[in-house]
């Protein structure tokens, strides 16, 4: 197991992301996330308030939440991105709702301790990541959420269908179009989980290919 991604590899990866959403403006488009949608309820029902999203893009998801009523701390390593959800907060009245700021996960994150009733990442931690990295994120997450407060995340699994092939970076992280991916083994999700309540695993499939994605719901103990 690499212990950190290669610098010149994350850099790239925060090129890529920066240079696609200039190009692509919204290439998500404005309807939420099916993760977000499922989030939104997992987070009323938890009695969670504000929302910390962890790779937000251009926001389709954050604002959801805004709309939804929750106060969202938006948070990506895309300055562009992060324009596009400030500007389509204000067009949609919510902007009072939604914070962002550039961030890389590779370093700690700018919340205080137990700070946020919930977290929020759609296929962020499966991104350039190592290993050792994202097990110091989701301590992070442990460090910022409230007794009691929960995450869900997202994650491309190894049984879909790019894992294996393309440009191997090891450490399960493969490489397609520029675009690089750390593939989720079973046991990883479950060490991740070590001293939450795993909630769920939901497997399920999104976009062409299809891509095929965990999305995990753990809970800290109060």
């Amino acid at each position: 197991m690499e212990d950190v991604v290669d610098d010149e590899l994350a850099e790239s990866q925060r090129a890529h992301w920066q240079d696609t959403y200039s190009a692509h403006p919204g290439m998500y488009g404005e309807e939420p996330s099916a993760p977000a949608v499922h989030a939104a309820g997992v987070f009323r029902a938890a009695g969670a308030r504000d929302v910390l999203e962890l790779g937000a893009g251009h926001g389709r998801d954050a604002l959801h939440f805004a709309r939804e009523g929750f106060t969202v701390q938006a948070l990506d390593f895309s300055s562009s991105g992060l324009q596009q959800l400030r500007d389509a907060a204000r067009a949609q009245q919510v902007e009072q709702r939604v914070t962002t700021a550039v961030h890389d996960v590779r370093h700690p994150l700018p919340s205080a301790d137990a700070s946020v009733d919930a977290v929020f990442a759609h296929m962020l931690l499966c991104m350039a990541l190592s290993t050792e990295e994202i097990h110091a994120l989701v301590g992070e997450i442990h460090r910022v959420l409230r007794p009691g407060g929960v995450l869900v995340y997202t994650v491309r699994h190894t049984g879909d269908a790019h894992h294996g092939t393309g440009v191997a970076h090891g450490d399960d992280i493969f490489e397609h179009d520029g675009f690089a991916v750390h593939f989720f083994p079973r046991g990883l999700v479950d060490s991740l989980a070590d001293g939450w309540t795993l909630d769920e695993v939901h497997a399920f499939e999104e976009g062409d290919l299809p891509r095929r994605l965990w999305r995990v719901t753990q809970t800290l103990p109060r």
